[in-house]
């Protein structure tokens, strides 16, 4: 038992300064990996001595900073090549990009955050970049609100907790606001985020059910809010709005039904 517990204390001391090197900066210093691994400097400069051997950290030999190694590219893209909504959305993703000239995500529940797994970025989007692998706060975006739509407000509340931050002056602050936001998004079939999440962008997105008729994902386009026609919220229609939640409710439909939805 000692034995497997040292075993075990060594993975998750190696996989928090993967994770820390996966925040922040793209090169970042032993000290500052470390802090966020809440490791020792030593403990640290060891472990990353071992991950480099194994191909999954490379340091820079000018600035001895160090960065995700290449290693792990091809774990990376195992996982989510083998997850069954990005099988089944990739290629509807692309298609609404194309169509709409906006940004196409899709993203899944982990914890208490979404997680996003695909990304498309249209001519409209205001610069591309790779969101696959990063997380938002669920009260405050568009896919979020999908997410815990069909959660009894009980769940929510345990999920969430009792404060719900406030990211602009825009951002849904209180669980009963949030209760009443779920019951549209329920009504109507797609979830409105105006500028909750940052100043200058809004969303639409939609629920994706699986088999069962649960929520497993949420798929979005987002833009510049002028772009998206001035979204408020769900129930209040911009110019813009119903056409693209039509299309945005028809991507999450077809990925539903890829996924066994009736």
């Amino acid at each position: 038992m000692p034995a497997e517990q040292g075993t075990n204390q060594s993975v998750e001391r190696a996989v928090s300064v993967l994770r820390a090197l996966g925040t922040g900066s793209p090169e970042r210093r032993v000290s500052d990996i470390a802090a966020d691994a809440g490791l020792g400097p030593s403990t640290t400069s060891r472990l990353l001595a071992t991950l480099e051997q194994l191909d999954l950290v490379e340091r820079n030999p000018s600035s001895g900073l160090y960065r995700l190694g290449l290693g792990t590219l091809p774990l990376a893209t195992m996982a989510l090549n083998s997850h069954p909504v990005h099988r089944a959305s990739r290629m509807v993703l692309q298609s609404l990009a194309a169509r709409t000239e906006l940004g196409a995500n899709v993203a899944v529940l982990r914890g208490a955050e979404l997680f996003f797994i695909t990304n498309f970025e249209g001519v409209r989007a205001p610069k591309a970049y790779t969101q696959a692998g990063q997380a938002a706060p669920l009260h405050a975006t568009a896919m979020g609100k999908c997410l815990v739509s069909r959660l009894t407000a009980k769940e929510r509340r345990a999920l969430l907790g009792p404060k719900l931050e406030a990211l602009t002056e825009y951002t849904v602050t209180s669980h009963e606001d949030l209760d009443e936001v779920c019951d549209t998004v329920r009504r109507v079939g797609y979830a409105v985020e105006a500028q909750e999440r940052a100043l200058g962008r809004s969303s639409l997105a939609a629920p994706v059910l699986d088999s069962r008729g649960a929520v497993v994902a949420a798929i979005s386009l987002w833009g510049p809010a002028s772009v998206l026609g001035g979204l408020t919220a769900a129930g209040k229609p911009g110019p813009r709005e119903a056409e693209l939640a039509g299309q945005v409710i028809e991507a999450a439909d077809a990925v539903s039904q890829a996924l066994g939805a009736s």
